[in-house]
């Protein structure tokens, strides 16, 4: 009897000592290093992403229309700056989880598959409670109001879907009439690649690595800033000094064009009105000047002083008179 006594005590204070032992070691561990950390990562990635939410505020920079932006261009400038780096890394890999989903599993397909399942339970319980107990199990499940979409609530993501409808509407117009010749060339190199990476990579693979693109060339950039902008500056020293060389070839090249042009233009200008004046006056005779000769009055005969004869009176003056 004292045994059978002793035994529930027994039994009673080791289960308090070890309900005690637990309790002490979940305390150990709440208060511990490894639990302390977790605490602080959880409360900076809340903070961090407080912060990202309140960035969502439209530019004081508008469009070089003069339009304003949108407040996802100080969103997704925030996000894709790492200035919040739990945050950025966080829809990361949302972001990459989602396409692999989308690549390996037939979300479709499983969504029909959750949804007969879901109603053939309703629909046996209802059922079976009715036939069992005379009330369905999901007659007592129903809630005593239905719940409804609150208008604010539905304002509030009309216009969040308006604005980042017109964020992509605006920055592909931003990007298509060069208002930033830097982003317009990275998206024209990436559309010339894609254009060539699509005959062997699927679509997800190029989501992929858009995304990856995206998120990490910021980052690169930002963690080697100084390095970076010290090549940039170089290679433009070096693009502006040729450029500065061919303007000045181009130059010269194009004034010694344009000085023989006009040359040659004066010169077929003088001929054309040359010919135009010469068909349009009347010519004039010029008076003929007498031709010179090198003959001398001695090389010719003298000319006779006397008055010409007749051949009868020469006869007559020749023949002797007979005297009578």
């Amino acid at each position: 009897m004292a045994d059978s006594a002793a035994d529930p005590a027994a039994n009673g204070s080791s289960v308090e000592t070890l309900k005690g032992n637990a309790q002490a070691a979940y305390n150990q561990i709440a208060s511990g290093p490894v639990a302390q950390n977790v605490k602080d990562q959880s409360a900076k990635t809340s903070a961090e992403f407080s912060n990202l939410a309140n960035s969502r505020q439209t530019p004081s920079q508008p469009a070089a229309t003069g339009q304003p932006l949108t407040h996802y261009h100080s969103f997704f400038s925030e996000l894709l700056s790492w200035n919040n780096p739990r945050a950025s890394a966080i829809a990361y890999v949302t972001i990459v989880s989602l396409i692999f989903v989308a690549r390996y599993l037939d979300v479709v397909r499983y969504a029909f598959k959750l949804t007969w399942m879901t109603l053939g339970i309703t629909v046996l319980a209802e059922g079976a409670g009715k036939a069992i107990l005379g009330n369905g199990l999901a007659t007592q499940l129903r809630p005593r109001k239905y719940y409804t979409v609150p208008r604010e609530t539905l304002d509030s993501l009309i216009g969040d879907v308006h604005e980042l409808i017109n964020f992509f509407v605006i920055e592909s117009q931003r990007i298509l009439f060069a208002e930033n010749v830097s982003a317009s060339a990275v998206a024209a190199v990436g559309s010339f690649l894609s254009y060539y990476l699509v005959k062997i990579v699927p679509y997800w693979g190029l989501a992929l690595i858009a995304t990856t693109l995206l998120f990490f060339v910021p980052l690169i950039y930002t963690t080697n800033q100084e390095l970076i902008d010290h090549y940039i500056n170089e290679a433009s020293d070096v693009v502006n000094s040729q450029t500065e060389q061919l303007r000045q070839v181009a130059s010269r090249h194009t004034s010694q064009a344009t000085e023989i042009t006009k040359q040659y233009m004066g010169d077929y200008t003088a001929k054309a009105q040359q010919m135009l004046r010469g068909r349009s006056a009347s010519p004039e005779a010029k008076p003929k000047s007498a031709p010179q000769t090198s003959l001398k009055d001695s090389d010719f005969p003298q000319a006779p002083k006397e008055d010409f004869k007749s051949k009868e009176e020469s006869k007559g003056e020749d023949e002797p008179l007979i005297a009578a």
